[in-house]
Formats: structure tokens, C-alpha cells, sequence
């Protein structure tokens, strides 16, 4: 120990050191804060005795003023943050082979205290706290604090999440946390874990919106306003209710044309993996069955004239990313999957109707045929890429770009139909001003393409599979799991790729970007042009972030925002409708309510009493109720509101087509709403400023009474 500490005497001796007078020479007086910071128990005890009293001379003198204070420091008992990556070859916390001590830093912050002649901060020799950054002059760079992700209800997802984290280099909690986590990842439903904080995988509601009738109702909604814009969904009908309009509607049909010999598949409502879904070719065909009644299904017309690869017919999953509802962002993977039939295609007969294998291309049905290849290539078997499907299209001349395109735009349209009811379900489970998570979602979208490469939308499922391997049975009735390279290639990069876009640092980073590009615009705008805050983001990013491929997700929305927006009036009915749902919580609209609203948008007059209002909402919401959607609670849903909405554009604005129509009505009593919450501001302000008015930003933020006014005249 001895010869230990004459070494180490000696050497800093070489390096500048050499006690007091030394120590003196480097800094005075003034450096014993850095060694002062480290504390009393941090004071190494082969240091000198002179050193240790000159330290608490400095003190004392500091204290009757006789020195400026120094900066307020952390307190020694506070947290210290997760420690550095090594750099440039020094294990993590080293410094460079020319440091003057072989010692850390103390707990003060490096680069805070004073500096000796070589531009040094002082160092003791006490443990520096890690996580720390370098010096003012640079320094090294700290590992960020790691992204912690609760994956306890992960499910079958599981084993792809687990590969992204580490791939990623984020904190897996496999059994939960007590603490609250960044990201949660529930398998199921947004309802799977009580969560105040962070962020979660799954938006309330999501699994009820796609269910097969709630997805066709939002879908024919959209289809009354813009028929031509929607046609990418077969024609389809809600049964039980819709059933004596099924049979008349086919009659007819055939009437007209006798030639038309039609097939029409129908799938129960809650129904999944293929179960319960057969063909039939006439309406007296469907399964009438006692249970039909608390299972509710959907028929449409079946899609005879399928696009065939290899005989066979297939369907596409494509991966589509709803990152926020207010602003509305979607993103969609660049690659999925196909997923093909296992018996060569002919167009349905009476004699092969029940062939699943050949008419359904669900994979949980398809995995029991004899003739299911399960292969390690993107480009062959039975479950294949869809970017080699696209590559053997282009090869034969199909203008791929446009299928792309005619994707992309069934995609948004989608989500547009199903965000109104949404954000009426995020409202009720995440009432604002309360404290809640923020949430995103990973959608799997069926898409069939037509013969003519149209691509026909078939569902929208709102828990798609994520498991990357499949059963195999190696002996009669024992199976092993054995990985699908396929679906690891296109699972593993879309979780991946969601979790970087949900990245809690990101929203960091951009603030800081955000306040370097003012300061920048301060000191010079020219700048700008070229990109600084881009290249801020990609050093963090190249800097803190493990080397991973190009993002996976492309994002359509806002990106074309304009080409969409005109779509989106239900968007703004559903606004009117949250509005005066007065109560937070819920989802259904009182009679209350809607007085209030048909009041306060003054739609009443001589030839629309109040009396005819009454009328109007308990037709409406009696038949809705009697529909069965949805018992839990009495009043009037947003489908219900709508259809009311519709009835009343029709009475008001007659003889112009229905979306003319109901834009008129929505400007109008947006403009009227303004008017009054202008008024209501104008009180508060007379009476004091202790009176808050009401507000209503999805209202209010849209323009001023006068320029709504304007507006409004316009479509007149």
C-alpha cells in the first residue's frame, strides 16, 4: 500500500500535481470547490493533511464573504442518472491516457468549476456521479436515460417486442412496474392495465369501431356523402335488421338483370380468424338461427374476379400506424404481408361454396390444409411478402405506383370514417384536463386486389397478429413452435419502427430544435435555408440512438392532408356533438342536450318547433336502440346524431346534393356557436376577470365570427 501511494505521489508529481504549492500554483485558493464538492467522505485519506485544511480555510473564508459564492450544486444524496457509454476506446467513466489523475471527477459537474492553466476543470479524486456530461470544452457525450417499456399484457406479441427493445437498447419490464413506464404494450385493449402516464399502445374504442357492423355503418355514412370516394367497399348489410332490405334489394337486382347471378359472404360481427363465415348465392340461404339475434353479421357481395397469383387466390395485410387522433397522423408500413388460399381458384358454384381453403385466405384456416407450405423464402409458400407480390406485378407491367397509390387512399379514407366515433370513445375514457396516457395503435388492414389491381378493402382488425413463428406438429398431436422468417422480417421492423417514432426523447429533442432554430432565426435567418434543425435531429439521432435501418413507416397524413380534408365532415358533426354532451364521461346524448344544441345553432323556427325536435330524437334514438348497438347507457349515439344531423341539412338546405348540404349546416352552426361564445366572453369580461368564459377550441380555433359570417354567405 505503501509503495502504492509514493507511485501514485509520483506520478502526479509528473503530471503537474504535487500537493499544496502545486495545487496553489494551478488554481489558488478558488480550486478548492471542486475538491470541496466531493464532501468530507469523499476526501481520499492518502491526500495530504495541509491540503485538507487549506480546503476548509477556503470555505470558511467563503462563508464571511471574503470569496464569491460559488454556484448552487445538486445535493450529494440526490439520484445519480444511468451511466455513460464508453468512448473512443475508454471504458465508461476512464478518462483520456493524458488526464493529469487516473481519478473521476467529483460530484459537482465537470467543466463547472474553475480551470487550471491547461484548460482543465479541477478534478478530485472522489467517484463523479455517472451520466454526467464532459467539460464546457466538449467532453463526452451522454448515453441518454433509457426508454423503460411495460410489456406484462404483450401477449402474442411478445417475443417481436422483446427483439425490438433489443435492438433498440430499451428497458423491458416483463412483470410491470411499480414506477410508471414511458411505453405500455398491451395485447388486447386499451383497457388491459389501469395507466395515468406515458403512453399506450391501444386507443379506447379501437376494438368496437372495426367490428364488422360499426366498421360498415362508418363506412356507409361516408358512402351517402361521397359514393364515388368510397367505392372501395363492397355493398354490404347489417343483419338482423337490414335483412327484408337485403331480399328486396336483390330482387330487384336480379329483376333488372337477369344475367346477374351473384355470391355474398356473410361474416358475424365478432367474429375472427374465418370463424363463422360461409357463401351463399341466395338471401333465403342464410343460416336463420336463434342466435342470429344476439349475433349480429354482415353480408356483402362476394368479389368473384379476384387478382390470382399462381392459381390461387390471396389477400394483402398491410400494417397501417394511427399515431395521434388530434392532429390526425398515419403512418403505413412499406412492406406486409399475402397470404394465400391453398386450393387453385374457381369462381363460386353451388358444388364447391364450402371449399374454404379456395374462397377464404385466412391463415388460422388455412394452416390445417394438407397443401400449406410453410417456406424460409419472402418470394415462395403459402405466406410471402407483399413487396415480392409487387415485384412479380411490376415484372409483368402493372403500373405499380398506382396500386400504391389507390392503397394509400383507401387507407386514409378508412381512417377517416372511424376517427369521429373515436375521439367520442377518447373523450369519455380520457376526459381532458384529467391526467391520462397519450395512445397510438398498429391496425392490420385485409385488402383484396381485384383482377383489374383495384384494391377492395375487407377489414380492419384492431389486434393484428404479431407472433413471428408457427406451430408445427412433429408427431400426432405434438407441436413445436418454429420461427417464420417471413413475418420476423415484416413484424419485428413495424414494432420497431412504431416504438422509434413513439420515442418520449423525440418530443425532447424537437423542443430543444425548436429553441436552437429561434436562436438561430435571431442571429441569422439565412441559416435557415439550410436545415439546421434537420441536422441537429439527425446528429442526436446518429449520436444517441444504435445503428438501425431507415424507418419502415411512411407517413401519408398530414403529409396529404390536402387532398383529404374535404372528407372529413363528420370530423366536424362529431365536434357539435362532444360539445354539448355536457357530461364528461360519457358517450350518449341526452334529450337535454340535443334541445340545447338545436337551440343554441338556432335551428328552430315557425316550421321546426321544439315539439317536432322532441319528435325527432326519440324516433331516431328509439330505432337505434332497438338496433342493439349498444344497451350500457340511454340516449344518443354519434351514429344516432349524425342521422339527425343529415334529417335536418335535408329539411334546411333543400335540392342540393347530401355533403353540399351538410357543410352548409356545419358552417352554420359553427358560425352561430362562435357568435355566442363571443358574446359569452365579452360578459365575462364585463363582469371580471375572475369569470372564466366557455371554450371551445375546436370551435373557436377555426376563424373569426366575421370571417365565418363571410363564409358562411359564400356557400349561400
Amino acid at each position: 500500500m505503501a509503495s502504492q501511494a509514493e507511485a501514485g505521489g509520483s506520478a502526479r508529481t509528473q503530471n503537474g500535481g504535487g500537493g499544496y504549492s502545486a495545487w496553489r500554483r494551478r488554481g489558488g485558493a478558488s480550486g478548492v470547490r471542486g475538491l470541496a464538492e466531493i464532501g468530507p467522505s469523499r476526501v481520499p485519506s492518502a491526500a495530504p493533511l495541509s491540503w485538507q485544511r487549506a480546503g476548509a480555510a477556503a470555505q470558511r473564508r467563503q462563508r464571511r464573504g471574503m470569496e464569491p459564492a460559488r454556484e448552487a450544486e445538486e445535493p450529494p444524496g440526490s439520484p445519480a442518472l444511468p451511466s455513460e457509454e464508453p468512448q473512443a476506446g475508454h471504458p465508461s467513466g476512464a478518462p483520456p491516457a493524458d488526464g493529469p489523475l487516473p481519478a473521476a471527477a467529483g460530484r459537482g459537474r465537470r467543466g463547472a468549476g474553475p480551470k487550471g492553466p491547461s484548460g482543465r476543470s479541477v478534478r478530485g479524486r472522489g467517484r463523479r456521479a455517472p451520466g454526467r456530461r464532459g467539460g464546457e470544452d466538449g467532453g463526452r457525450a451522454a448515453r441518454r436515460p433509457r426508454v423503460t417499456v411495460d410489456s406484462s399484457k404483450a401477449k402474442t406479441s411478445l417475443e417481436a417486442l422483446k427483439i425490438s427493445l433489443r435492438q433498440l437498447h430499451w428497458r423491458e419490464y416483463p412483470f410491470g412496474r411499480r414506477l410508471p413506464c414511458d411505453i405500455y404494450w398491451h395485447g388486447v385493449s386499451f383497457h388491459d392495465n389501469n395507466i395515468f402516464s406515458g403512453q399506450v399502445n391501444k386507443f379506447p374504442g379501437m376494438t368496437e369501431m372495426v367490428r364488422k357492423v360499426t366498421l360498415s355503418r362508418a363506412v356507409r355514412t361516408m358512402q351517402d356523402l361521397f359514393p364515388l370516394e368510397y367505392n372501395f367497399y363492397p355493398r354490404s348489410w347489417i343483419l338482423p335488421e337490414e335483412f327484408p332490405l337485403f331480399v328486396d334489394e336483390v330482387r330487384m337486382m336480379k329483376d333488372s338483370d337477369p344475367s346477374w347471378k351473384p355470391t355474398f359472404i356473410v361474416k358475424p360481427d365478432g367474429g375472427c380468424q374465418g370463424d363463422g363465415i360461409y357463401l351463399i348465392k341466395d338471401p333465403s340461404d342464410i343460416r336463420q338461427t336463434g342466435s342470429i339475434q344476439s349475433r349480429p353479421a354482415v353480408v356483402q357481395e362476394y368479389i368473384c374476379k379476384p387478382l390470382l397469383v399462381d392459381k390461387l387466390k390471396f389477400d394483402i395485410r398491410l400494417y397501417v400506424l394511427l399515431k395521434s387522433l388530434e392532429p390526425l397522423e398515419i403512418y403505413i408500413a412499406k412492406d406486409g404481408l399475402s397470404r394465400f388460399c391453398t386450393e387453385p381458384y374457381q369462381e363460386p358454384t353451388l358444388k364447391n361454396l364450402h371449399q374454404v381453403f379456395m374462397h377464404l385466405t385466412n391463415y388460422s384456416l388455412n394452416i390445417h390444409s394438407g397443401n400449406f407450405i410453410h417456406s424460409d423464402s419472402v418470394n415462395t409458400g403459402s405466406k410471402r411478402t407483399f413487396s415480392s407480390i409487387l415485384c412479380r406485378l411490376s415484372s409483368r407491367g402493372a403500373d405499380v405506383k398506382k396500386l400504391w397509390s389507390d392503397i394509400i387512399s383507401l387507407v386514409i379514407k378508412t381512417i377517416i370514417a372511424l376517427t369521429p366515433e373515436l375521439k367520442v370513445y377518447y373523450q369519455s375514457d380520457i376526459p381532458a384536463g384529467k391526467p391520462g396516457p397519450t395512445c397510438f395503435q398498429i391496425l392490420g388492414f385485409d385488402i383484396l386486389l381485384m383482377k383489374n389491381l383495384k384494391p377492395m378493402l375487407l377489414e380492419v382488425n384492431a389486434n393484428p397478429s404479431m407472433r413471428i413463428e408457427h406451430e408445427q406438429e412433429l408427431s400426432p398431436g405434438v407441436f413445436e413452435n418454429v420461427p417464420s422468417p417471413v413475418d420476423e422480417e415484416v413484424k419485428v421492423a413495424v414494432i420497431r419502427d412504431t416504438l422509434r417514432l413513439m420515442d418520449p426523447q423525440n418530443k425532447k429533442r424537437k423542443d430543444i430544435q425548436c429553441q436552437t432554430s429561434e436562436h438561430v432565426t435571431e442571429a441569422n435567418e439565412n441559416l435557415l435555408d439550410t436545415g439546421p434543425a434537420d441536422g441537429l435531429e439527425h446528429e442526436s439521432t446518429r449520436t444517441l440512438e444504435p445503428e438501425l435501418p431507415s424507418l419502415c413507416l411512411k407517413q401519408v397524413f398530414p403529409k396529404y392532408a390536402k387532398q383529404f380534408n374535404y372528407l372529413r365532415l363528420v370530423d366536424r358533426v362529431a365536434a357539435l356533438f362532444i360539445r354539448f354532451l355536457g357530461v364528461k364521461g360519457t358517450t350518449k346524448l341526452g334529450p337535454t342536450g340535443f334541445r340545447t344544441f338545436i337551440r343554441n345553432c338556432k335551428l328552430s323556427n315557425s316550421n321546426f318547433s321544439m315539439a317536432c325536435v322532441d319528435i325527432l330524437y326519440i324516433d331516431i334514438t328509439r330505432r337505434r336502440n332497438g338496433m342493439g348497438i349498444d344497451h350500457r347507457e340511454s340516449g344518443m349515439c354519434l351514429q344516432a346524431f349524425v342521422e339527425a344531423f343529415f334529417c335536418l341539412a335535408q329539411k334546411k338546405y333543400k335540392s342540393l346534393p347530401l355533403h353540399q348540404q351538410v357543410t352548409l349546416l356545419i358552417d352554420f352552426c359553427e358560425y352561430q356557436l362562435t357568435v355566442l361564445d363571443a358574446k359569452r366572453r365579452a360578459l365575462c369580461h364585463a363582469d371580471g376577470p375572475h369569470l372564466a368564459p366557455a371554450s371551445h377550441p375546436s370551435l373557436l380555433g377555426r376563424s373569426a365570427p366575421a370571417s365565418k359570417l363571410s363564409d358562411y354567405r359564400n356557400h349561400r
